[in-house]
């Protein structure tokens, strides 16, 4: 019989439930886990949680069960958590590593295992390597309960919610922003920021906050397209000014004007950059995957500020977090973090302070892009995730790499990178990259244009020529 390698992507190993994501196959990762922790410290304590998706409780208990035989202490989270939670619970707690069931955004078909860092954020690079080195092929499944390891002193129960809440109502003057003008619509796309915001705001206007471990079959990823419920909500509702949604485990952030019309990741990592640093004179490295638009560099340049490109996966991004003055470390996924907060992507704290942004300026979203505009210049940016057979996929990031390509229909490019998928910089000022999934069947477009009309024609064009 021959044993599947277990491989971790740009953000944990995720995988199609009960096909490889199984009971056994989370123990041997949990296992290897055990083996690097107990390298690493006689006393290790690990913090533990599941997301809103199918089988949390059933495979947390997995890891509890392996985690507590090897020696090695359990807190664990009560109900279910979001990923910035459990990094966040890392650093009061004092725990050595934080672990998370949950696939993020990934279809309902899936799980996934995610690695949380002492320091708050994900997994370095080295650290989860190192992990993965270790999974072995088999293992040993306690029969023990988790009653036995509870009663054993190796496993005890936290209240993560309650923790994280009181932290946010420190951060932010929600009182405030419970009284503004300005109201708030949240989906949580059936994910688990819906119960942190019905306690924060509980007169807002909710959408898709119940328990729906399935997500009723649409993937959790706080996309426009998976989006326009509440788009319409905000559209047609005169006094919400903001839509703000989070995907399955909350750690990444779907934004919509007073209009309805869709803030994308980019324009969030600009308008953040604007208001820590021209608003609150905060200062730092700006940190951003290789996805990004090239504004972010425009910006960085006109407010005299270093910026850093790293690979795509906000592991690179939370790692420099820790060693570096970071302002604002951001990818083109919604996945951003901010000075202040901890090194970890966090949809909700994002939403809040943008949302304290608005109150505090008596600014709508659409009149803060403006002033981001003034700095940068307008721009639209629309990415198309393509289906395609692994071989398909394979063959055109290779021709890609080859620099097989030489025009897209219409669209010409001069300079290329290759920093993590393969980037063209077209001859309009816009630009196009190609990338394959690192956790789905898919190969990524992005194309920034000058207007929404040229953004979509060249997809379109890109679309024509790599599947020729």
């Amino acid at each position: 019989m021959t044993i599947d390698k277990i491989k971790f992507g740009t953000d944990g190993w995720r995988a199609i439930i009960a096909k490889d994501f199984t009971v056994y196959n989370v123990a041997r990762v949990t296992k290897g886990l055990s083996h690097w922790l107990l390298q690493r410290s006689d006393r290790p304590t690990v913090l533990l949680g599941h997301d809103c998706r199918f089988g949390g409780p059933l495979f947390v208990e997995t890891v509890a069960k392996v985690l507590c035989a090897n020696g090695i202490k359990v807190v664990m989270a009560e109900g279910f958590v979001s990923t910035p939670m459990i990094s966040f619970g890392v650093l009061q707690v004092g725990a050595q590593q934080g672990v998370i069931i949950t696939a993020s955004h990934n279809p309902p078909t899936y799980n996934g295992y995610k690695l949380k860092g002492a320091h708050g954020g994900p997994s370095s690079p080295n650290d989860i390597a190192a992990v993965e080195a270790l999974i072995p092929d088999t293992v040993e499944i306690p029969n023990e309960g988790l009653k036995h390891w509870q009663a054993q002193g190796l496993l005890e129960y936290i209240n993560l919610e309650d923790m994280y809440v009181s932290y946010l109502q420190e951060k932010f003057d929600i009182e405030a922003l419970n009284k503004s003008p300005f109201k708030l619509a949240y989906d949580a796309m059936y994910g688990a920021g819906q119960n942190v915001m019905r306690r924060l705001f509980p007169t807002a206007t909710f959408l898709h906050c119940d328990d729906n471990p399935g997500f009723h079959g649409q993937a959790p990823e706080p996309l426009d397209k998976n989006l326009q419920e509440l788009a319409k909500t905000v559209a047609n509702t005169p006094e919400i000014k903001m839509g703000l949604a989070t995907d399955g485990d909350a750690d990444r952030i779907g934004l919509y004007d007073e209009d309805g019309n869709f803030v994308d990741a980019h324009h969030i990592i600009l308008l953040l950059i604007h208001y820590l640093h021209k608003y609150k004179g905060m200062t730092g490295k700006v940190a951003v995957a290789f996805s990004v638009t090239d504004r972010v560099k425009r910006m960085c340049d006109a407010y005299g500020l270093p910026i850093e490109v790293t690979p795509i996966g906000f592991k690179y991004i939370s790692e420099l977090m820790t060693q570096e003055d970071i302002l604002v470390g951001g990818e083109e996924s919604g996945g951003i973090a901010v000075k202040g907060h901890i090194p970890e992507r966090d949809g909700i704290y994002d939403g809040l302070a943008l949302y304290q942004f608005m109150n505090e300026t008596g600014k709508t979203l659409k009149q803060l892009c403006e002033e981001v505009y003034e700095v940068v210049g307008r721009f639209v940016y629309e990415r198309n995730d393509l289906t395609l057979e692994n071989e398909k996929k394979e063959a055109i990031i290779k021709k890609a790499a080859d620099k097989g390509y030489t025009q897209f229909e219409k669209y010409g490019f001069g300079r290329i990178e290759d920093i993590d998928g393969i980037k063209y910089h077209l001859d309009n000022g816009g630009w196009v990259m190609l990338r394959a999934s690192g956790t789905e069947p898919l190969l990524r477009v992005y194309a920034e244009g000058n207007s929404k009309e040229e953004t979509l024609d060249i997809l379109e064009d890109v679309k024509k020529t790599i599947l020729m």
